[in-house]
């Protein structure tokens, strides 16, 4: 990070293991597939609304910070969206004008875990929301703005249920992919549907591909088997 930014410290997580339900149409297959789910379970959401004051604080006090966030056209329930990029990374901030706070937050990181031709179209996002925010549509309409601008995005190692269920949402309107991430950082596109038991590795990942993007341009064929 340079001086002129700031770091948004995400929670510690711990991990579990679920069992998805099936639905019909896409949501249904990928259910079938699917089976168990590496999960992310946040346990450290009783103060999320005063780490937002305390990072609301520190935008307003750091004049840089401040002068580089600029405006999204996003409109939902009254509240305003800004954006903030620093090193290859992207900031929003979901704000409620009327009570002059911060109320989520997304962040789309890069990826250690691959190479830098494949970090030019991917990032991971990740998504917290206050109490009394939630189901609001907060983190869809993030997504979606990023997702039509033309941009794709991959999960981290593990997910929550909650993101789950958005992404599985948010496939009903752009393309989903499975990828292995081999050793060599390359990200390789897995022939559908992936065998039993396979995203129980790490190295497994979803991809929702943006408006007019193409898996192509940044992953190659792999045998389902992963090897």
């Amino acid at each position: 990070m340079t001086a002129n930014t700031f770091c948004l410290h995400l929670p510690r997580h711990t991990t579990a293991t679920i069992k998805t339900q099936a639905s019909r149409g896409l949501l249904g297959r990928w259910a079938l597939w699917l089976t168990e789910l590496r999960i992310d379970v946040d346990l450290s959401g009783r103060d999320i609304q005063r780490e937002f004051d305390a990072l609301y604080d520190r935008i307003r006090t750091n004049h840089r910070t401040r002068d580089a966030m600029r405006p999204l056209p996003l409109h939902l329930r009254g509240l305003v969206f800004r954006l903030r990029e620093a090193d290859g990374e992207y900031f929003v901030y979901a704000i409620d004008p009327l009570r002059n706070r911060i109320v989520a937050y997304t962040v789309f990181n890069r990826l250690v875990e691959v190479d830098r031709r494949t970090d030019r179209h991917l990032r991971a996002p990740h998504t917290k929301v206050a109490h009394g925010y939630r189901r609001m549509g907060i983190a869809t309409a993030i997504y979606r703005w990023w997702l039509d601008s033309g941009r794709c995005l991959m999960t981290g190692a593990r997910q929550s249920a909650g993101a789950h269920g958005l992404w599985m949402a948010l496939a009903r309107d752009y393309e989903l992919a499975a990828v292995r991430i081999d050793a060599n950082k390359r990200v390789q596109q897995l022939q559908m549907p992936p065998p039993p038991g396979f995203f129980d590795a790490l190295d497994t990942r979803l991809v929702l591909v943006g408006r007019d993007c193409h898996l192509a341009d940044f992953t190659q064929p792999a045998a389902c088997s992963g090897q």
